[in-house]
C-alpha cells in the first residue's frame, strides 16, 4: 500500500506558475505508475498527466500540453507537476494517483491509490 500527500497548491494570477508535489510513503515508489488528475467545481474529475515507473512514457491531456510538465524523483518518492501559463480554467482540486499495474493513463480505474488533493485557483 502507498500513501500520497499533495502539496504546492494555492492562488495565482493568470499567466503564473505553480509546482505541485506528491510525496509517497509505503511500498516502493518506483514500482508505481503515477498520474495527476483534477476536478473543477461542478465537473467530473479529469486526467491531467501521467508517467510510467521509469519515467520513459509520459502522457498529457490536450488541454495542458505545452504548459504542464510531469516529473518524478524516485529517490525522493515524489512526483511533480510543473504548471506554467496558468489559466482560470485550470482552477480545480488536483489529485495525484498511483497505479501498481499501470494501463490506461487516462482512466481513473487504472489507479489504486489517491491523495487528498490540493486546491489550485487561478485568478483572471
Amino acid at each position: 500500500q502507498v500513501q500520497l500527500v499533495e502539496s504546492g497548491g494555492g492562488l495565482v494570477q493568470a499567466g503564473g506558475s505553480l509546482r505541485l508535489a506528491c510525496a509517497a510513503s509505503g511500498r516502493a515508489f518506483s514500482a508505481y505508475t503515477m498520474g495527476w488528475f483534477r476536478q473543477a467545481p461542478g465537473k467530473e474529475r479529469e486526467f491531467v498527466a501521467g508517467m510510467s515507473r521509469n519515467g520513459v512514457v509520459i502522457q498529457y491531456a490536450d488541454s495542458v500540453k505545452g504548459r504542464f510538465t510531469i516529473s518524478r524523483d524516485n529517490a525522493k518518492n515524489t512526483v511533480y507537476l510543473q504548471m506554467n501559463s496558468l489559466k482560470p480554467e485550470d482552477t480545480a482540486v488536483y489529485y495525484c494517483a498511483a497505479s501498481l499495474m499501470g494501463g490506461n493513463y487516462y482512466s481513473e480505474e487504472t489507479y489504486d491509490y489517491w491523495g487528498q488533493g490540493t486546491q489550485v485557483t487561478v485568478s483572471s
